[in-house]
């Protein structure tokens, strides 16, 4: 009886999922926090040896790019995108860099964040080339760092020096989505908000400006803008239902003063602007800004940086690299994802930015993807891997012959 290709997919990977294991436990050991960016190179050094040791040619860009690593299988301009970033939150503790494997689960910071993803990525690439799969294009695998931090060392600086996104039919990164697909990611605007006021003893505090207090007035007048901004909803899907309010939240992080008998002479918290992607995101940022113009123009003496920019960016479930996607996940777990929208920022905006649809799916769960216990399921790689080779059969593939076996 003839196999499927789907049957020769996940025949194919059946042998390397020691190596797959192996792979992982490499990439977990290599302490690459940020912030503040560690071990960048040595990363890129040791995913470019994996991908010469797979019949691949990496290629790493200079200048701002330089931590960055992509390679290519097939040949042609049409291509989709395996695209993963190798940096990781620092670790809760110094064992998180010594990976372990326990009851087929490997436990490891940025195992499910995303190195268990990158081998996916690679290992789909692997499996196409062993069943000698024709492509009408090229897959690219990209590797990125600076993924937690914005982007700028990464996707950014790829982006910069021309070498994001070229030819692009679709894109998938190997996210913690516990089995649902992302097909949309809100926008940010974050920022940091800095009131000055005038230092004085508690027993003269006529003569000081109350920094603090200042800074609950300009508080204040961002909350009224969060009130409007929560009467908006996104029409895609997540859960639970209050999820898809727009958000605007205020004092993630609060510093000031330097003791309790003196006026503080500064003051700063945070802004966190989310944008649905229905909204308009050079309209809303103009907006909070414009809150905090106000405030300054009230009298308040404060100065404001921005930490990080992205647009909003989301897909269609019915377009046809979702629906490819979706019907992978199905053949190969037998079950049908949900489809919903990502409650956190996506590296998907900078491919959406030049009209390159993206999705996130990918192994490992993202409630414990910041934590102290990070793991992935081996099995999830290894599912995964064919998912996406699955996936890239259909976009680009001229199926494989038939092999013969027992189905």
């Amino acid at each position: 009886m003839q196999q499927s290709v789907t049957q020769q997919i996940r025949g194919a990977l059946a042998p390397y999922r020691g190596k797959m294991a192996q792979f992982a436990k490499m990439l977990v050991a290599i302490p690459t926090e940020n912030p503040p960016g560690r071990a960048y190179e040595e990363c890129a050094r040791v995913l470019a040896r994996l991908l010469r040791s797979m019949g691949l040619k990496p290629e790493q860009p200079r200048a701002a790019a330089k931590h960055c690593l992509t390679a290519f299988c097939g040949k042609g301009k049409r291509t989709l995108y395996f695209h993963g970033h190798y940096d990781v939150v620092p670790a809760a503790h110094d064992s998180q860099f010594r990976p372990r494997v326990n009851r087929g689960c490997l436990f490891g910071r940025g195992a499910a964040d995303m190195k268990g993803g990158l081998v996916a990525m690679l290992f789909a690439v692997k499996v196409l080339e062993d069943l000698g799969v024709r492509l009408d294009g090229r897959i690219g695998l990209v590797f990125v760092p600076d993924e937690e931090t914005g982007g700028a060392l990464g996707s950014r600086a790829l982006e910069q020096v021309g070498l994001l996104g070229e030819g692009g039919i679709g894109m998938l990164t190997p996210e913690p989505t516990g089995g649902i697909i992302w097909n949309a990611s809100r926008g940010a605007v974050t920022l940091r908000v800095t009131v000055k006021g005038k230092p004085a003893h508690v027993g003269l505090e006529c003569r000081g400006i109350n920094a603090f207090e200042r800074m609950l007035d300009v508080a204040a007048a961002l909350r009224g803008l969060k009130r409007k901004i929560a009467t908006r909803k996104t029409k895609f899907h997540i859960s639970p239902e209050a999820a898809r309010k727009s958000i605007l939240m205020l004092g993630g992080r609060c510093e000031g003063g330097t003791n309790f008998n003196l006026v503080p002479a500064e003051c700063s918290f945070t802004v966190d602007r989310r944008i649905n992607p229905e909204e308009d995101f050079e309209t809303e940022r103009e907006r909070l800004l414009d809150a905090l113009g106000t405030s300054e123009r009230n009298g308040i003496n404060l100065e404001w940086e921005i930490i990080q920019e992205g647009r909003a960016a989301g897909v269609s479930e019915n377009d046809s690299l979702a629906r490819a996607l979706a019907s992978s996940a199905v053949e190969i777990t037998g079950k049908t994802p949900a489809v919903e929208m990502c409650p956190g920022l996506l590296e998907t905006r900078f491919y959406a930015e030049k009209g390159v649809p993206a999705l996130a799916y990918g192994p490992g769960l993202l409630s414990v993807s910041h934590g102290p216990n990070e793991f992935v399921k081996l099995k999830d790689i290894e599912n995964c891997a064919a998912i996406y080779a699955l996936t890239a059969v259909k976009l680009l593939g001229v199926q494989p012959k038939a092999r013969g076996g027992n189905s």
